[in-house]
């Protein structure tokens, strides 16, 4: 039997408790998030246990040496940016032939995510760090069945790490194609090296990356193999508690993190369509959520950057009346904008909730496995986001030492008149503020619970302008795209449309959902 080929549509329904949810895209994460609860552990124990876990379960997609954002409802929201920077030794000069690798040491930045478990813990944590951390070091060192979605990303990034040469690749093909070939789906994985480092970041509280062991073997392994990143760049980190930004439709507020993150598109967009009348598959509703889309992204990728380098206030995309008059741009034709070429790939998103606490948590090492770097002798495998910078002169985000790059990943948070419903989000690169906009339509607009606004099929605006299509959107809609001037194709490969998970309050209930195109799990208690 193949674990990998489901012919047929399948139906999933919202999952109700009262105690706590979550929900992630793994059920062996999302059961030591439960797990975790069932200790008496916080919301943030239970995403911190998730999130932790998701390195070892689901590898393809985030690592410890990725980075992290999330937001936490404690009676008001908090914002967490745990995006690492460039090494200080990074300039444009220092680029082979003027461009920025997909893999190797110059695309890497500094890894956030292990700081953000700390920042986390520090503040809403009641079980012990290390309670905290044990289902991903059990996973990592008694190994486990790896997963049918994870499989078919694992087999797919075969053609990209194991044709590289280079001797610090080499840590990282042994740990995760240790046979010469990814693990085929049902197969059991162990990770030892894995379970080791988690095992020391627990026991250090973190404190081994930045400053440690782990961060000298890391700044040794970079010196010695042509990296730019130094034991001082690692010293040097420190996550940022910032304030979410919001805007109102339709009776929600939906709350996203400001820049070096994308989520002022989701904002900017949602602006746009106030006021525009949107009904469920009307192929004209596409075409205004298509073209609104385009418009907040093309302003997203010209501005958006670390906010120390910003031409505009965050906040300026959050103006009603600019909203205004770009929504007066949109007519009955395409409109000709080309975006950017920058690619997206995978994520891992998570969501929590018990009595008091609600988080929503989302990390990545970038295009999947990221660099391809892993420290010898760790499970420490880096991330790429050095390619969310942009090369051209003048611009915010141009690539430079010690900056945060424009980032993909954000966490979303819905409230309705200064009362939490709860955290949502979209994983999936350049995908994630296209979903989150399609989920709040879904739910402010076509009246969808949780897990129907996740189930709905997608759209996507990609580089180049063109627009992808999941299936299960009618014929007609895209003929009638067509005729506008948009240049769609419906696309088969279900991962492009990002996968989501939602959690909301629904007065003394808590509805959590989980989305059908990952095989993630929502549980509740």
């Amino acid at each position: 039997m193949d674990l990998t080929h489901y012919p047929y549509p399948s139906r999933r329904h919202v999952v109700l408790g009262r105690r706590g949810a979550v929900a992630t895209s793994q059920p062996l994460a999302a059961l030591a998030g439960m797990e975790t609860l069932w200790k008496g552990g916080s919301a943030v124990d239970a995403a911190i246990a998730m999130a932790a876990c998701l390195t070892v379960v689901e590898p393809t997609s985030n690592g410890i040496g990725g980075d992290l954002f999330a937001i936490v409802w404690d009676g008001e929201l908090h914002g967490l940016n745990a995006s690492g920077k460039s090494p200080l030794a990074l300039t444009p000069e220092k680029l082979p032939e003027g461009r920025m690798p997909e893999r190797g040491w110059f695309p890497v930045t500094v890894p956030g995510a292990v700081s953000g478990w700390r920042a986390l813990h520090e503040r809403w944590g009641r079980l012990p760090f290390m309670e905290v951390l044990a289902p991903a070091i059990r996973h990592a060192e008694e190994g486990f069945p790896v997963g049918p979605e994870t499989a078919r990303a694992w087999r797919r990034a075969e053609g990209v790490y194991l044709p590289l040469k280079a001797p610090e690749f080499q840590a990282f093909q042994e740990v995760f194609f240790p046979h010469g070939r990814a693990p085929r789906a049902g197969e059991v994985w162990r990770s030892p090296l894995h379970a080791k480092t988690l095992r020391e970041i627990g026991e250090s509280y973190g404190e081994s990356l930045y400053g440690g062991p782990l961060a000298e073997a890391l700044a040794a392994f970079s010196g010695a193999t042509g990296g730019l990143l130094t034991l001082e760049d690692l010293k040097a980190h420190a996550p940022e508690w910032v304030k979410p930004l919001a805007t109102t439709y339709k009776g929600l507020t939906v709350h996203e993190l400001p820049p070096n993150g994308q989520g002022v598109a989701v904002l900017l967009a949602l602006n746009i369509l106030e006021g525009l009348d949107l009904r469920p598959e009307d192929p004209m509703g596409y075409h205004l959520q298509i073209e609104a889309m385009r418009l907040a992204l093309a302003d997203t990728y010209r501005f958006v950057a670390d906010p120390r380098f910003m031409e505009l206030a965050p906040e300026a995309f959050l103006s009603k009346a600019y909203a205004a008059e770009r929504r007066r741009l949109i007519g009955e034709r395409a409109l000709p904008l080309a975006l950017p070429g920058l690619k997206p790939e995978g994520t891992v998103y998570l969501a929590a909730a018990d009595g008091e606490v609600m988080v929503s948590l989302i990390q990545s090492n970038y295009q999947g496995f990221g660099s391809g770097i892993l420290v010898p002798g760790t499970g420490i495998a880096l991330q790429n986001r050095g390619l969310g910078f942009a090369l051209e002169e003048g611009h915010p985000n141009r690539v430079g030492p010690g900056k945060r790059p424009f980032h993909t990943i954000i966490p979303g948070f819905l409230t309705r008149e200064g009362k939490p419903l709860g955290p949502f989000g979209v994983m999936g690169g350049f995908m994630q503020p296209q979903g989150h906009v399609q989920v709040v339509l879904g739910l402010a607009d076509f009246g969808l619970n949780p897990q129907a606004a996740l189930d709905r099929p997608r759209w996507q605006v990609v580089p180049g302008g063109e627009v992808l299509l999941e299936p299960g959107i009618p014929q007609a809609a895209a003929l009638f795209l067509k005729d506008l001037g948009h240049r769609v194709r419906y696309e088969a490969e279900y991962g492009a449309f990002g996968r989501g998970q939602v959690i909301l309050r629904l007065e003394e209930a808590l509805c959590a959902a989980s989305d059908p195109r990952a095989e993630g799990l929502a549980l509740a208690l």
